[in-house]
């Protein structure tokens, strides 16, 4: 049992040392640019009632929900998701703005993911939501954003992919697919399936234009060019304007400099059945899942009582550190600890000493009382846990 204490649940762990210092520091350097861009901080509990993460709001699923019980026995859950936490806010706090707002946020979500699957069940999240917006040029300055965060924690080579729900939904209206082959398609096309997905739409009477829209839907990725094709092949209007609202936010991408990132998927669907127009997902080599995700999401804060449109996305600090790592991109930080090793009878000295350097250079300084070790094993001890000068009193 002592032994079992010395160690964490299943799919978190503790982050120390370097890699907790690089951590913050990369936070602090990315939660600048959501205030350069004028993103206000918000802060949403840790747990909230289960009805905010319900299946009708059309986050995660209630089985990989940590659930558990308050004393009046309202059921509680651990956030799987920020989103709809800053709706409740915003509809709660902001119920009469009819102005744009903007929040950004950093925290933990927690998802009981299958302990197979060997994903984090913890993970720190930094995102943005633009509340009140329903312009394209909205769409764009949320991707654009989320651009500039990638750049400023060194990435130079990643891709962001856009999509926009509505060029599938108007296939689907035209199919009269009934909702649980509609699912499977999605998935079939979410993981480009191009084999399941002729063998599903064989099962069904589909008219021969939809059916040959949607087998090649998987294949509608690339550049923006691409999209003057496929709007041949399609003839509701949904789709055409889902079409058309991509090509007017790549416009507006170009005038942020960011087209170069930019490819179009319209195969792209998301797990979160909240998101209602322009999708996105911002991949790089090194790490196999996204690091950014988002869309817009204009039916979320009725729900919870306010009329109103809305964007948002959200970058995975734990895969960004992970794809610095493994492209062997540095995190910069401060390198200039000192630690002051002192004599019994110098502890008075020690403390002015270390007072005067922390409050007049700003240098970080830790005090330790020696107790006999040799100089070499505080050398050794300041070189294990980062201190760039040792002083001796």
């Amino acid at each position: 049992m002592e032994n079992r204490l010395l160690h964490t649940p299943e799919g978190v762990r503790d982050i120390y040392n370097s890699e907790c210092e690089k951590k913050q520091v990369l936070q602090e350097r990315l939660f600048d640019v959501l205030k350069q861009y004028g993103y206000q901080a918000i802060e949403t509990p840790t747990f909230e009632y289960f009805d905010v993460f319900s299946r009708e709001v059309g986050t995660t699923a209630s089985k990989e929900l940590f659930k558990f019980f308050d004393r009046e026995g309202n059921t509680l859950v651990m956030r799987p998701d920020f989103t709809p936490s800053i709706a409740r806010s915003a509809a709660k706090y902001y119920q009469d703005e009819d102005l744009p707002i903007r929040f950004g946020y950093m925290g933990n979500t927690y998802i009981n993911h299958h302990s197979l699957q060997g994903r984090l069940k913890e993970t720190t999240q930094l995102g943005a939501e633009l509340i009140g917006d329903d312009s394209v040029g909205a769409d764009a300055e949320i991707v654009a954003l989320m651009i500039r965060c990638l750049k400023t924690a060194g990435l130079k080579e990643f891709q962001v992919s856009i999509g926009h729900l509505d060029f599938f939904k108007g296939l689907m209206e035209e199919a009269k697919l009934e909702e649980d082959v509609e699912l499977e398609l999605r998935e079939l096309i979410s993981n480009k399936n191009h084999f399941g997905i002729e063998e599903l739409l064989a099962e069904h009477n589909i008219p021969e234009d939809v059916k040959t829209c949607l087998e090649k839907t998987p294949e509608f990725f690339g550049s923006i060019d691409m999209l003057a094709d496929v709007k041949k092949m399609v003839r509701n209007e949904k789709s055409k304007a889902a079409l058309g609202r991509l090509e007017a936010v790549y416009k507006a991408l170009k005038v942020y400099g960011v087209e170069d990132y930019i490819t179009v998927d319209l195969g792209m669907v998301s797990k979160y059945k909240y998101y209602t127009g322009v999708i996105f997902k911002a991949y790089t080599y090194g790490v196999g899942e996204a690091l950014i995700t988002g869309g817009r999401y204009d039916g979320l804060l009725k729900h919870f009582g306010k009329e109103s449109a809305a964007i948002g996305c959200v970058l995975m600090v734990n895969q960004l550190m992970a794809a610095l790592s493994r492209q062997k991109i540095e995190i910069p930080i401060a390198n200039d600890k000192v630690l002051l090793v002192y004599e019994d009878d110098s502890e008075d000295k020690a403390v002015e000493q270390a007072e005067k350097m922390r409050s007049e250079e700003g240098r970080m300084v830790a005090l330790l009382r020696r107790n006999g070790k040799d100089m070499e094993d505080y050398k050794v001890y300041g070189e294990r846990h980062g201190f760039s000068q040792i002083l001796y009193l």
